[in-house]
């Protein structure tokens, strides 16, 4: 048999690979490429400018609405704080003359005049009633006080235990005077001292504040102007035309806000300027001369209780009365009169402490409690009391006045701001639409 030969096995290759011709699909035109598309070219040069111009006179409408916002707040803080001012300084002035009541009604012995009792009774109701109104118009000033209040309470006690005991020729009644004084110099009079000077401290920082609204209105409306001064450059530049009339409206509309803005804040700034040189600092001479004028009082009436051993009160009446003084230089110009009177009280003063140093105690007494004697320190006292206290209510008026005249006299700008700001942008935005319908 004939053997046949077995094919060798086949063997297997992979089949070779054809190049791919496969590519990824092109991606999408992404957000950014059509917005940078839409800025491409002349148009979107005026687009991006569009978008500039029209921005910043919005926000120039609002620094203008800030601006007056800002002066409008000052005024009417600086007219609120200065009003706090004088309670606290009023309340300052019941508290020393009560005191000055009490003390030169304790010279009398017995029951005091019933005039007089009826003033110290009303000067410490006002200060109680002040004391009120003042912590309810300023909530800072509540803890204070409320302090104030208590330490007015534990002095009214003091002073009915040393009218009690005097009226009975119980010499511990004049121990119960001294402690009464001790508590308000030591106790309420401090508490005030604070309370005005930081009510002070308010009314300056406002005052300065009043003219700040002048920065947003300026420096807002000149940087609009050079943009929109800059576009209509451009604008003439690219397309030939000398002028767009909506862009200059708006141009001009900013111009004149600014312009109106700029004086009328600078003039609301000025007249408060000059009501804190001159009112108000007036009110505070007098509020000050005042104070000074009833502890000087006060400390006449205790050098004569101290029955020769009162040099330390007559030295505190010596400094109240230099501080009076002073601060009725400060207001030479309208209170002349006030001066005269005082230096009447001065003359008479100095009558009584010639009696008491020469040995005539009782004489000094008669003369300090307005007794027999025409001339008397009680007389001169209420002359200068009276006309300080009209003179004090003129001035306080006239602050409050003066400000609220300038807070009115500003133009509507807070508020109108932004509309203003948002018509320019609306006349940028007419304009430069004018100018793209020409490439369409």
């Amino acid at each position: 048999m004939t053997q046949t030969q077995s094919a060798p096995p086949a063997t297997w290759s992979p089949p070779a690979q054809q190049p791919s011709t496969w590519q990824a699909p092109a991606a999408a035109p992404g957000r950014r490429g059509a917005i940078a598309r839409w800025f491409e070219g002349t148009p979107g040069r005026m687009r991006a400018i569009l978008i500039l111009a029209a921005v910043m006179s919005v926000v120039f409408g609002l620094a203008a609405a800030q601006g007056f916002r800002q002066s409008e707040g000052a005024l009417e803080r600086a007219e609120a704080n200065a009003a706090q001012l004088v309670r606290i300084q009023q309340i300052h002035t019941s508290l020393v003359s009560a005191n000055a009541d009490a003390t030169n009604a304790f010279l009398v012995g017995g029951l005091e005049p019933p005039d007089q009792r009826q003033h110290f009774v009303d000067s410490i109701a006002n200060a109680a009633a002040l004391i009120s109104v003042a912590s309810a118009a300023q909530p800072a000033d509540q803890n204070a006080l409320g302090a104030l209040n208590q330490t007015l309470i534990t002095y009214q006690g003091l002073i009915e235990q040393a009218r009690a005991n005097n009226r009975q020729g119980l010499p511990i009644g004049s121990q119960y005077l001294r402690d009464a004084n001790a508590v308000l110099q030591d106790d309420s009079l401090p508490l005030v001292q604070a309370l005005v000077q930081a009510n002070e401290s308010r009314v300056n920082t406002e005052f300065d504040g009043a003219g700040h609204g002048t920065y947003w209105v300026v420096f807002g409306g000149l940087l609009t102007l050079v943009i929109l001064i800059l576009t209509l450059r451009w604008l003439a530049r690219r397309t030939h035309r000398y002028l767009n009339i909506p862009i200059a409206a708006g141009a001009a509309l900013v111009l004149l806000t600014t312009i109106v803005g700029w004086v009328s804040l600078a003039a609301a700034s000025g007249s408060a300027g000059d009501t804190r040189s001159g009112a108000y600092d007036q009110t505070l001479a007098l509020s000050r001369a005042r104070i000074a004028a009833y502890d000087a009082r006060s400390n006449e009436s205790l050098t004569l209780i101290a029955r020769g051993s009162g040099d330390a009160f007559e030295t505190a009446y010596t400094e109240s009365a230099a501080t009076v003084d002073e601060q009725l230089r400060k207001i030479s110009g309208i209170g002349a009169p006030l001066s005269a009177q005082w230096q009447d009280y001065q003359e008479v003063h100095k009558v009584v402490r010639s009696k008491d140093a020469g040995g005539d105690w009782d004489g000094a007494v008669d003369l300090a409690i307005g007794g027999t004697q025409s001339a008397n320190s009680l007389e001169a006292f209420n002359a200068f009391d009276r006309s300080s206290a009209d003179l004090l209510g003129t001035t306080s008026a006239k602050v409050t006045s003066s400000l609220d005249d300038a807070r009115n006299g500003l133009p509507p700008i807070s508020w109108l701001g932004l509309p203003i700001g948002i018509a320019a942008a609306l006349l940028v935005a007419w304009g430069m639409s004018q100018r793209l319908e020409e490439y369409r």
